[in-house]
């Protein structure tokens, strides 16, 4: 237990980076989710293939094999592409590369938890929104967001929980997060049940306040859904 406690702001440190990573990772997953289910809900051919194209290759591949894909062969993409401007070579971190992997991989996700929600939006809300003379943004902004939100909410919740525990996976690749750090630190002490028990602690801590905080979230829009109807 001593040793724990010397190295509890290592540890502190590293469960910043995770909880960093894993908010830069939902930002992007959400766009790449919002802008995936727009494609398939509205989009022509080439773009709803393009999206099945895209959640069918999340799905097949594990997302370890992503993570080292984008890690190594993004960097020589990028270094390639800059090597065209006679620029010399860029070194992707271990949090952005994970950033890039987790999000691209759960955007897939949230790509059909968006178009599922919007799918369940009776579709005589928005006849009656154009019946007003909304179009456009006002009719999105008043109409299709506030309940697209309220149904996506749960599925949102439960993607947000995978990913959280997703990012003990970017520690292969070099991130000191909560993961990495613990288990050097565990191999230092040669304690490494007691820090990775910890680590435990500390995602069931995190996906509990989640837990709490979505509950609220949702707890709210239900009350706003019932006061306008």
């Amino acid at each position: 237990m001593d040793a724990l406690v010397a190295y509890a702001p290592l540890l502190a440190r590293g469960a910043l980076t995770t909880i960093a990573l894993a908010l830069a990772a939902l930002a992007l997953a959400t766009a790449l989710g919002a802008a995936a289910a727009g494609a398939k809900i509205g989009g022509g051919r080439i773009s709803q293939g393009l999206v099945f194209l895209y959640t069918w290759v999340v799905r097949g591949v594990p997302d370890l094999v992503m993570i080292l894909l984008i890690y190594f062969g993004g960097q020589r993409l990028v270094n390639a592409v800059w090597g065209l401007f006679g620029e010399g070579t860029v070194a992707l971190s271990p949090f952005w590369a994970g950033v890039i992997a987790i999000g691209f991989i759960y955007g897939a996700y949230l790509a059909e938890t968006f178009r599922g929600a919007y799918m369940t939006i009776p579709r005589g809300q928005m006849e009656a929104g154009r019946a007003l003379g909304m179009r456009g943004f006002p009719l999105v902004s008043r109409v299709v967001v506030p309940q697209l939100v309220r149904f996506a909410l749960p599925g949102y919740g439960n993607v947000w929980q995978v990913l959280v525990k997703s990012t003990a996976v970017v520690s292969v690749i070099g991130l000191e997060d909560l993961v990495g750090l613990a288990d050097a630190a565990g191999k230092s002490a040669r304690e490494p049940f007691l820090f990775l028990s910890a680590v435990m602690l500390v995602y069931l801590g995190i996906t509990w306040a989640s837990t709490q905080a979505l509950d609220g979230v949702e707890r709210r829009f239900a009350l706003r859904g019932h006061d306008a109807r």
